[in-house]
């Protein structure tokens, strides 16, 4: 059987490898996708457990509205629909934080600090440029001293925001920050669990602003707030992989790939398994071969160790996560929840009931919990990446959020069923199953418990959740999501590994920059071997673009812009027409 043949091959159908293929194709080269699974999507999933009833084990929120690719890629062509205005359901006085003893709310000055550190009150607000700064931009190239001046994000605040520019950005921690420019306990705490649960850990020094940003990409008006996408971030991929298929790349699921073939230094083919749907077939690239899967998979297997120095492998190996993994729970009950006593009024006796009992199906919204002080959140951090066991604190006391279910529209079937409702989702931050004391199966072994764990922890806000009106309750372990759930695997964008070598500009480890590696032709696209990784979508195939610009294998059109403060690498070609490299 006579070899196939494309430009670029990419390994792995999931958000980052079908963007990826949608702005290589978009340039007018021939590409393939291929996806173990026997559909695309990755952590971008639906499933329906039960006729009727869909559900996200998954990613639940998107962490992409000030994403290039929207406007590149030109998704509202391929169907994606999104409401940008998602606080039309909340009433301003409900945004309130839960706390062991109820509800406590905001002050000006929180919101205010917030939104200074976000650009909200910038004249102009400069919210997205400094979000693309933080997530949607390439890391600088190895020639160029990275320092306060030329972070980009500091380049932002230094332009726009000179008040807030301080070299201490770049060394104390999220609460060093919040305690600078917010007021109380609660907010900061409910904040650095957001963050935490998303990449970044609030207790973390040299990474403030990059664990700011992530949550301010869901709390901040013009960036998209918790905004679901139509169909959630399912709907969002289907746009993603119409508009790869439109402008012509080829998509194959059911395709393992059993080797990336490497001749001479260089990445020319791939080899599917035996058991794939083309089992055993040679495809060969004539540009470039891309991996969008986790980066063990990509060096350790599919390449090996006889084409990689031995240094590199033992660095990939120490690629892994070493914080948290999510525990979450979806839930089908007869009768809708309610809140418990105590969180049915709020400050000055507020009818929190009705108006956080939110949507068409008026299911009511838990939010962070519990939000006391920072001393819940250290000590939840502790059970976790310190005791690395079965969870030890005190359901009272252990840190959730619910994720805005009746954000849905009731169009659409996540969020109503004729024989009950539907509450998702639940996320709890557990140990790393790589990490557990009693080994990675461990928390298999203790499931039931860790279910009853789960509701007796939601149950300190909601009534409900018994057996008599629970129907369902589905649940993604820790390695279901960590295998899964963007940004969960092998070091998030902000660098499970504490220490420099996990920085922006070297991420994640020396061989690795800037997406190439040490083999010509191959290069990354995931979440677990590149900056940014996290929930950030279309973020890695952006930044991934410059590189490919650079080395002659994409050439865009007028559709094409790079990052502001993208640095070009000398001698090769500059991804911004309007900045040269030096040849």
């Amino acid at each position: 059987m006579k070899d196939e043949r494309f430009d670029v091959i990419v390994i792995g159908g999931g958000p980052n490898g079908m963007t990826t293929a949608a702005y290589v194709a978009k340039c007018g080269l021939s590409v393939v996708v291929l996806e173990e699974r026997v559909e695309c999507g990755g952590a971008c999933e639906t499933q329906e457990p039960i006729p009727g009833v869909r559900i996200f084990p998954h990613a639940m929120l998107m962490y992409a509205a000030p994403a290039p690719g929207f406007e590149q890629l030109e998704l509202w062509k391929y169907g994606f629909r999104m409401n940008w205005d998602p606080m039309d359901f909340v009433a301003p006085e409900s945004m309130l934080l839960a706390c062991t003893d109820g509800w406590r709310a905001y002050t000006d000055k929180d919101m205010e600090g917030w939104g200074t550190l976000g650009g909200m009150f910038g004249d102009p607000p400069f919210t997205k440029e400094l979000m693309r700064s933080v997530f949607w931009t390439p890391p600088h190239p190895p020639e160029v001293e990275v320092n306060a001046n030329n972070i980009p994000f500091m380049e932002v605040f230094k332009k726009h925001a000179p008040h807030v520019w301080s070299e201490d950005l770049l060394q104390g921690t999220m609460f060093d920050v919040l305690d600078e420019y917010c007021e109380t306990e609660w907010f900061k705490t409910c904040m650095a669990y957001a963050s935490y649960a998303s990449g970044a850990a609030a207790h973390w020094e040299g990474v403030a602003i990059p664990a700011i940003a992530c949550t301010e990409l869901l709390t901040l008006t013009n960036t998209g707030m918790t905004s679901l996408p139509r169909a959630g971030l399912h709907g969002y991929f289907h746009a993603i992989h119409r508009a790869a298929v439109h402008n012509g790349a080829v998509v194959r699921t059911s395709c393992p790939v059993d080797e990336i073939i490497v001749d001479d230094g260089r990445a020319v083919a791939v080899r599917l398994r035996e058991t794939a749907a083309s089992g055993g077939k040679t495809i060969r690239a004539n540009k470039a071969v891309i991996a969008a899967c986790d980066v063990h998979q990509a060096f350790q297997k599919m390449v090996g160790p006889r084409h990689l120095d031995p240094g590199f492998i033992q660095n990939v190996k120490d690629i892994s996560l070493k914080n948290q993994t999510l525990y979450v729970s979806t839930f089908f009950v007869k009768d809708p929840l309610t809140y418990k006593d105590q969180f049915k009024t709020g400050p000055n006796g507020l009818d929190v009931a009705n108006l956080r009992a939110v949507g068409p199906n008026k299911y009511p919204w838990g939010g962070v919990y519990p939000c006391d002080h920072r001393d819940i959140y250290l000590a939840d951090c502790a059970d976790i990446d310190g005791h690395k066991q079965k969870p030890t604190i005190d359901p009272k006391h252990k840190m959730w959020f619910q994720t805005p279910s009746m954000a849905f529209d009731p169009s659409d079937p996540q969020g109503y069923h004729p024989k009950g409702h539907l509450v998702a989702a639940f996320e709890m931050a557990l140990t790393s199953p790589d990490y557990h004391i009693e080994g990675e199966d461990a928390p298999d072994k203790y499931r039931d418990e860790l279910m009853q764990y789960a509701v007796d922890c939601y149950s300190q806000v909601f009534d409900g959740l018994d057996e008599n009106n629970i129907i369902h309750h589905w649940y993604a372990t820790g390695r279901e999501v960590e295998l899964r759930n963007t940004g969960l695997i092998g070091g998030t964008w902000a660098g499970s590994r504490h220490c420099e070598d996990q920085l922006w500009e070297k991420r994640p480890c020396e061989g690795l920059e800037r997406y190439r590696s040490p083999i010509d032709g191959l290069y990354h696209a995931h979440q677990t071997s590149g900056h940014p990784g996290g929930l950030c979508l279309m973020a890695i195939p952006y930044n991934l673009m410059h590189i490919l610009i650079e080395d002659g294998i994409a050439e865009p059109g007028d559709w094409w812009y790079a990052a502001p403060e993208y640095i070009p690498q000398e001698g090769k070609i500059s991804a911004d027409p309007n900045k040269k490299s030096k040849l």
